[in-house]
């Protein structure tokens, strides 16, 4: 899949990630999991055990609770961070749209990372602040 540079480069450009030093990321990157998923593979469904989060390398995924679509992924992006850090249930279902390859970070490593870089952790609220604000803009209008 992808190279170690590759991978770099690529985990760089996510936005909870783009604010830290090169080593730490070298090293979060390095320990990933790379998984692949055809189309229409159900990566998780609401109410399952959560202790991942995963970011898109290629491919789209629709993010639903049933039939109702809550959002589309893009490569870049990332989604499963809310069952990383509240260590309920998945609150909704992940359906790949297309064939996906993506980057699985777990919360043991996560947590291993924010221990040893607590940047990582204001980097993850600021984007699930916008996150929150974009919905409330939504419902709002």
């Amino acid at each position: 899949m992808l190279t170690s540079v590759d991978r770099l480069l690529f985990v760089r450009r996510v936005p909870i990630f783009n604010e830290l030093r090169d080593d730490f990321v070298v090293r979060l990157a390095s320990v990933m999991n790379e998984l692949s998923y055809p189309t229409n593979h159900s990566i998780f469904k609401q109410g399952e055990e959560g202790r991942s989060l995963y970011i898109i390398v290629s491919g789209r995924v629709e993010v639903h609770i049933g039939d109702t679509k809550l959002a589309e992924v893009d490569p870049g992006k990332y989604f499963g961070e809310m069952a990383v850090f509240d260590t309920q249930p998945r609150s909704a279902s992940v359906t790949t749209l297309e064939p996906c390859d993506c980057l699985e970070l777990t919360q043991e490593q996560l947590y291993d990372a924010i221990e040893e870089t607590p940047e990582i952790a204001v980097n993850i609220i600021r984007e699930l602040s916008r996150i929150i604000r974009r919905l409330n803009e939504n419902i709002s209008h």
